[in-house]
């Protein structure tokens, strides 16, 4: 069942087909961005391009479609690209999966896209990520990373991100 907000973020059930099929179009885009980033040295470590299309998923289309994006988009590139590494495979699918959740949840919060929804989503995910990979690895300075070195991904995330978002409201 879809149930939709008047600002056209949607929440998108597992027996909903359109689901799947926004989620293999944001899978694509998880795949395709990856790609062009690594590119440029440290380009994945920088613009962190595995979680831009999650994001979106998530917050746009809801929970369902965002934790299919969080999920098959590490595994899939991992698989076809060897990035992420498969050592850090793990920490990648959970802070996937914890921005599927924190993006869905201010989502509803904010009944539509909103600036401080899209930014608390991104803190939120990051601030736990980054405790969860701190308990996984034993290393501060492995945790901190994402802030160190990816601060323009989560600048892009949220501006970029919040930008998309509103631009294909005014396109329905």
């Amino acid at each position: 069942m879809k149930t939709t907000t008047s600002s056209a973020v949607y929440s998108l059930s597992y027996r909903d087909g359109k689901a799947y099929m926004m989620a293999a179009l944001f899978i694509v885009g998880n795949i395709a961005l990856p790609q062009l980033c690594h590119l440029v040295p440290q380009g994945g470590l920088v613009w962190l391009p595995i979680y831009f299309f999650t994001l979106v998923a998530a917050y746009k289309f809801g929970l369902t479609a965002g934790l299919l994006t969080a999920v098959a988009s590490p595994l899939v590139n991992s698989a076809l690209f060897g990035m992420p590494a498969p050592a850090v495979l793990p920490i990648i699918l959970i802070k996937s999966v914890l921005l599927a959740v924190a993006a869905s949840f201010m989502a509803s919060k904010a009944r539509g896209v909103a600036l401080w929804a899209v930014t608390s989503a991104v803190v939120a995910y990051q601030a736990v990520g980054m405790l969860a990979e701190w308990g996984m690895t034993g290393s501060l300075s492995a945790a901190l990373q994402d802030i160190r070195l990816g601060w323009p991904g989560i600048l892009v995330q949220v501006f970029v991100g919040y930008a998309v978002m509103k631009l294909s409201l005014r396109n329905k």
